[in-house]
């Protein structure tokens, strides 16, 4: 396996520094000058250096959609975003309800080789909501599930929610609820209120999502277990997880990439590609994300990325399916919307991007550091670099970006998994080596 020198990186602190990874471990980092003979050099001069990426919420698709994503596209666009990990929601065709599916995908990510690939366990068994999943044999399955979710659909029934929340204590797992009330969103289309009203669209209401966040905290709170809100949208959601975390109450949340950019004033458009689970909300509920993701009350960013055939795309509105791709964009609308704006620094994107969903899905090989003797799992992004965002241009299959034709700061230039480049020169690298000769989680400690 090669070595790679990285020169005069920025590293967390802010301070310029060269980082040296040997068989796949992060060896040295040093602020003085570091020779190594032998090993590959890299310029990185004005680039920052950041811990891989870790995404809890993607949508790969395989198995059983795989016109509209595959694990090895999927991860390839992870790679080129700069993620070294991604965790598969269980929305597959058949669901990952099962030690065989979840097992499954695990070994094509593995086959694949970009990214490390987490399935994401369903609730419960088709992600119909009448009974609980294999959560202890997908759990002890060799994928290591700890992550359940029946992400597209809520978990509503609050019996059955409770009982989830009590099982997956027995091996220190977390549901990731999608807030929804189903009762309340019939027929929905966009978010509800004042666009909705002029377009004479169904609206969906921000109390759908915060009634059902609002029950969950006080279930994690009576059972004492571990809840994950997937990409929370309103400001009342915020509101409302503040108040749990100052309980003391063991809940995280999400926020995705567009909702802390685009609001529902796009929607005016009819565009399709503006159409999404939840939808896009007001820019009062924008500005409250942001705050929220600055402040901690929401812990990090989760791409949802749902790549969609173009036939699914390519319709009227009433008939488009919901969903946006977002891996290869994600670090680029975090620069946007939260660094530019001075919310925060990139000590705390590296926290909100992959020191905290590391944690959450327990990845300790990921570490989501850039201490040495750890894997080396990075991602060097240049700053100050511009781009427009062509979808054509994308790993994906999707090419259902809300982002076209916009400009967006920042740019992965290199990532490393396990101390492979994926990425080098912004472009995925030809020459990935097989799975099975990268080094088994290099760097875990015990």
């Amino acid at each position: 396996m090669s070595n790679y020198l990285i020169k005069g990186a920025s590293v967390l602190g802010g301070v310029r520094a060269d980082l040296l990874i040997t068989d796949g471990v992060l060896s040295e980092v040093s602020e003085t000058p570091i020779s190594s003979s032998g090993a590959q050099v890299i310029d990185a001069e004005g680039l920052v250096a950041l811990p891989g990426l870790v995404d809890l919420h993607t949508h790969l698709r395989e198995p059983g959609r795989e016109d509209a994503e595959t694990v090895l596209t999927g991860s390839q666009a992870a790679a080129k975003g700069g993620f070294t990990a991604v965790h598969a929601m269980a929305n597959s065709t058949p669901v990952a309800d099962t030690a065989g599916v979840v097992e499954q995908v695990y070994s094509l990510g593995l086959e694949a080789g970009w990214t490390e690939v987490r399935p994401v366990g369903a609730v419960t068994v088709g992600l119909a909501g009448q009974r609980l999943a294999e959560l202890g044999a997908m759990a002890d399955s060799r994928a290591r599930v700890r992550v359940f979710s029946d992400d597209g659909m809520c978990v509503w029934d609050p019996s059955l929610m409770r009982r989830a929340l009590e099982y997956v204590k027995a091996f220190d797992g977390v549901v990731a609820q999608h807030a929804q009330e189903p009762r309340l969103t019939e027929g929905a289309q966009m978010n509800e209120g004042e666009v909705s009203a002029v377009l004479g669209l169904q609206g969906w209401p921000a109390v759908a999502e915060e009634s059902i966040i609002a029950r969950d905290v006080l279930l994690a709170q009576h059972v004492d277990s571990r809840l994950h809100v997937c990409h929370v949208s309103t400001a009342g959601s915020v509101e409302i997880i503040r108040w749990a975390k100052a309980r003391g109450i063991k809940v995280t949340a999400e926020v995705t990439p567009h909702h802390l950019l685009l609001t529902d004033e796009l929607v005016r458009s009819y565009d399709p590609v503006f159409k999404v689970n939840p939808p896009l909300r007001t820019s009062e509920d924008v500005q409250a994300l942001r705050a929220g993701l600055a402040d901690g009350t929401i812990d990090v960013v989760g791409t949802d990325h749902a790549p969609h055939p173009s036939e699914a795309k390519e319709c009227e509105w009433a008939q488009a399916a919901m969903g946006m791709t977002g891996l290869e964009t994600a670090l680029s609308v975090v620069q946007h919307t939260m660094v530019e704006t001075g919310l925060i620094g990139w000590e705390q994107v590296a926290r909100i991007t992959s020191q905290t969903p590391a944690k959450i899905g327990q990845l300790p090989w990921q570490g989501g550091s850039l201490r040495t003797g750890e894997a080396a799992n990075l991602v060097l992004v240049d700053p100050a670099a511009r781009w427009t965002v062509d979808p054509k241009l994308m790993a994906t299959k999707g090419r259902n970006s809300p982002f076209a034709g916009l400009e967006l700061p920042g740019a992965v230039q290199a990532t490393f998994f396990r101390g492979h480049p994926t990425v080098l020169d912004a472009a995925l690298n030809a020459s990935l080596p097989q799975q099975n000769s990268l080094p088994q989680n290099p760097g875990v400690r015990s």
